[in-house]
């Protein structure tokens, strides 16, 4: 189907802004030689990005606080979930850029690795950790007028299948067959059973939250105005990031059975893909810094590690 020119704001903002991220973090000197250690995906452990150099680092959940240990292993966003980790790395120097992600073991070491054109935005492991997805921004599609838009895809560990975009999904918006030439998918997120799965489909000026099955490979969208959810381990909620203005974003819990939308503590604005620490704290990068902040809307948001983005944590 031909593309039309129709430009999708939100969508350019968290381009523009991840494509300076990359950027600079990557252009950022590191002031001495760094101390690297063998990792492991051992539970109870926060891991994150550090944006001083790139380097996956490691705290203890129960001490954030404490001083971290870095692996060699160099991401722009990392993610892990049961014994698998995820390392999505845009490759220097590539015009138009391309980014390689790499699907880690228990021990760090990799199983597998494949390159998807794009900066890199999101990257999640799905609860049973055999399946990871991503999303990146691209340049060239003929409908964004400012030459961004985005791809959402899906790797299954057990069989090697690779989706690189899930943007041909049939999805029904308001009972109906959505159809639409600049539809973008971002910031995926999968059930325990590996069939369910929630992302955010935009589309003319709107972002709507879809869930969808993927074995049926069919979505219908509930609620407008939900962007990179981010379901709970109870899997009863989604956090997500909800625009209250031109690049403001509001970190909210949705409750999926009354469709009741809940604040959160943090009122500044965070474009982040939220990460459940349990089932009552939310983690976020924020301010070149890992944050957490209760899930109920209560408390007040506490900064766990410095100088870093992308949290993981091993439950």
């Amino acid at each position: 189907m031909k593309k039309i020119l129709v430009a999708v704001l939100g969508t350019v903002v968290l381009a523009a802004a991840a494509v300076v991220y990359v950027v600079t973090a990557r252009s950022a000197p590191e002031a001495e030689p760094l101390k690297t250690e063998h990792l492991t995906l051992a539970p109870g452990q926060l891991f994150f990005r550090s944006t001083t150099n790139g380097h996956v680092g490691v705290v203890p959940l129960a001490n954030p606080g404490a001083a971290p240990k870095y692996s060699d292993l160099k991401c722009d966003r990392f993610a892990v979930s049961a014994q698998t980790g995820m390392c999505l790395a845009v490759r220097p120097g590539t015009l138009p850029a391309v980014s390689d992600f790499t699907v880690l073991d228990k021990n760090f070491g990799s199983v597998h690795k494949e390159y998807v054109p794009g900066t890199p935005s999101r990257a999640r492991v799905s609860p049973t950790g055999d399946r990871v997805y991503w999303t990146v921004f691209v340049t060239g599609d003929s409908y964004a007028a400012t030459g961004f838009s985005t791809r959402a895809g899906v790797y299954q560990l057990a069989n090697g299948e690779l989706e690189k975009t899930i943007e041909e999904l049939p999805v029904a918006v308001d009972g109906h067959r959505y159809f639409a030439p600049d539809v973008n998918y971002w910031g995926i997120t999968f059930a325990k059973d590996g069939k369910r799965f929630y992302s955010t489909l935009g589309s003319k000026g709107k972002t709507y939250l879809i869930q969808a099955d993927y074995d049926t490979y069919r979505g219908q969208a509930l609620r407008e105005n939900v962007e990179c959810p981010s379901l709970s381990p109870d899997e009863t909620r989604i956090a997500f990031k909800k625009k209250v203005g031109e690049g403001v974003w509001r970190l909210s819990v949705l409750d999926l059975k009354t469709m009741r939308e809940t604040p959160l503590a943090e009122t500044r604005s965070v474009d982040d893909q939220a990460l459940w620490q349990d089932d009552q704290t939310i983690l976020y990068g924020l301010d070149n810094a890992v944050w957490a902040v209760p899930a109920d809307g209560s408390g007040a948001p506490r900064q766990l590690v410095a100088n870093a983005a992308s949290p993981a944590v091993t439950r």
